[in-house]
């Protein structure tokens, strides 16, 4: 243990030497588990992804839809608002880009809110959701990404803090504006930049 706490240490004053830490954010070698609510169970059979509100044409996916869409993988630093940064996460998944191309955006579509189980949500600018390093992850480190941590699909969005990569996606709904989402609504930062500790809405 003491071990580990003297690697974890120095590997903190390396990244933080490059530029990999921001302000505030202290590096983890685990990956810690917070969410609201319980683990939602998921079956293949009943799950659908839908896209839906300013667009042309709504779509629905089934599980086997979704997963025969284009995949890529995403290496990428996760800092949560709860000040621990995970470095070098490996996702594998269906970028945003792919799904945004199966309907077509109103002129007007500027904003999203993210639909996940248990009624969470969270909002997002529709353009940095089109960002190469935003995708909806089934896969981390090489193996199914944990039930803990979002599986069957978690939203991954690493230049915002982790809130924002919603847990068990269930869905897209293009907004004209912005509006907030779950944690939004209780404290959180409407944007929720790690660089500039866009932690709270007094930040």
């Amino acid at each position: 243990m003491l071990w580990e706490n003297s690697e974890r240490r120095q590997l903190e004053r390396q990244r933080r030497g490059e530029g990999r830490l921001p302000p505030g954010q202290s590096l983890t070698l685990k990956w810690p588990v917070l969410h609201y609510g319980s683990v939602p169970r998921f079956d293949a059979h009943t799950w659908d992804f839908r896209v839906f509100g300013l667009v042309d044409r709504p779509v629905r996916l089934t599980w086997e839809e979704f997963n025969r869409l284009p995949q890529r993988e995403v290496v990428a630093d996760m800092h949560c608002v709860t000040r621990w940064s995970r470095l070098d996460n490996r996702w594998e998944g269906v970028p945003f880009t792919e799904v945004i191309q199966l309907v077509t955006p109103k002129p007007e579509a500027r904003h999203a809110m993210i639909h996940a189980e248990q009624r969470y949500t969270t909002n997002l600018p529709l353009d940095n959701l089109l960002r190469p390093t935003t995708l909806f992850a089934l896969k981390h480190d090489g193996g199914l990404l944990p039930a803990e941590h979002g599986y069957p699909l978690r939203l991954v969005v690493p230049h915002l803090y982790a809130w924002k990569s919603a847990k068990w996606v269930r869905g897209i709904e293009l907004l004209p504006g912005d509006a907030a989402g779950f944690w939004e609504q209780n404290g959180y930062h409407m944007y929720g930049d790690p660089w500039k500790e866009q932690r709270f809405d007094t930040d």
